[in-house]
């Protein structure tokens, strides 16, 4: 009886300094960040994503050797029975660092109930591929699940029209990417 008194007074006495404590630091919403700190959130989350796809595939670190550039975004894609997503992105010259901030958007029909957070690493093989990528945007399509290999993502070995692909999940390294559909372009605040 004594031990429970005991451990109820000290549950009490640490929720009592957590709430002298104050309330917990929020995570800043998106919208109230300035340019800076949404640059610098977006290359924090691609470094990661970007780290995350070489430690997880040996042929993404050979690819990424031989590349001129590389991007990653990371995504959020819900269904409701129509499915839509939308996230922020960084595109980086690999010869200079230059780095032009993107957007990505997506939007099909289909049966689906439920929300799915990823990241994508895209990999140009030359110059031409990554400037039309970053000035033209790119919109992916059936091309795109063939640039992310058909037999996992990791057992990719070569780029596929000058690209090469990675998704990943919370789960790590996908099988294959299915990003048919999204499309790509500059975001017109953050440059």
């Amino acid at each position: 009886m004594r031990s429970g008194i005991r451990n109820v007074l000290i549950v009490s006495a640490v929720f009592c300094l957590i709430l002298s404590a104050g309330p917990l630091p929020a995570e800043e919403s998106w919208e109230s960040l300035n340019k800076d700190a949404k640059r610098a959130k977006i290359d924090a989350e691609a470094k990661g994503a970007l780290d995350e796809a070489l430690s997880k595939s040996e042929n993404a670190g050979q690819l990424f050797a031989k590349a001129y550039g590389w991007a990653a975004f990371d995504n959020l894609k819900i269904a409701i029975g129509w499915s839509g997503g939308g996230g922020n992105g960084v595109a980086v010259n690999k010869t200079n660092g230059a780095r032009t901030y993107m957007k990505m958007g997506t939007v099909g029909v289909g049966f689906g109930l439920g929300a799915q957070k990823y990241q994508v690493v895209f990999l140009f093989q030359d110059e031409k591929t990554f400037r039309k990528f970053v000035d033209k945007g790119w919109q992916a399509d059936a091309t795109a699940q063939a640039a992310a290999g058909t037999a996992g993502a990791g057992a990719q070995t070569g780029f596929v029209n000058g690209i090469a692909i990675y998704q990943l999940s919370e789960a790590g390294l996908m099988a294959s990417a299915d990003i048919a559909g999204t499309k790509y372009w500059k975001n017109k605040k953050l440059n």
